[in-house]
């Protein structure tokens, strides 16, 4: 079998640049770890987010991870991969999360950026928007698993069952 050749590099922009100037027009005070990573904490109407961008030139991709300011209980976890998997599969793009380490729930989603040579800030403030709006919807479930008791039975299911439901409009 022949190895495939490819005549041209895809090359592209560091999209954290981009990001920068999203920070910047929305007054947000943010840390550029280095060449690959910029985090950022935001309030939301519900609590605080620890928003993270991570750029994998290698794979001309950008992962953003969105992270309440709480974790699951451990007694909780079983009944949030239930909620989890319930959430997930009305999502249209990203995903929610509970990593095993911290047990912080998180929205997570990666862009790929193979054949463009920039990305746009306004891409950028979509993603960031669309995904702080699935963590206020979904901030009422999250929350009430970070707040029972280790027993799951102190958690009403009626409660889980409000907290997931599709609404109209907002409060």
């Amino acid at each position: 079998m022949n190895d495939i050749q490819f005549d041209y590099l895809d090359t592209v922009d560091n999209p954290l640049d981009r990001v920068e100037d999203v920070m910047n027009a929305n007054n947000w005070i943010f840390s550029r770890v280095n060449d690959e990573e910029l985090m950022v904490q935001i309030t939301g109407k519900c609590c605080g987010y620890n928003l993270f961008f991570i750029w994998q030139e290698e794979m001309n991709a950008l992962q953003f991870c969105a992270q309440y300011d709480f974790a699951i209980n451990d007694g909780q976890i079983s009944k949030a991969a239930s909620v989890l998997m319930n959430i997930n599969e009305k999502l249209w793009m990203g995903h929610f999360e509970i990593p095993s380490d911290t047990k912080i729930p998180a929205f997570r989603h990666t862009c790929l950026y193979r054949g463009m040579q920039r990305t746009s800030a306004a891409d950028l403030e979509d993603l960031v928007e669309i995904a702080l709006a699935q963590c206020e919807k979904h901030y009422a479930a999250f929350y009430i698993l970070s707040h029972a008791n280790d027993s799951a039975r102190d958690i009403n299911d009626n409660y889980l069952s409000l907290a997931l439901m599709e609404t109209i409009g907002e409060s």
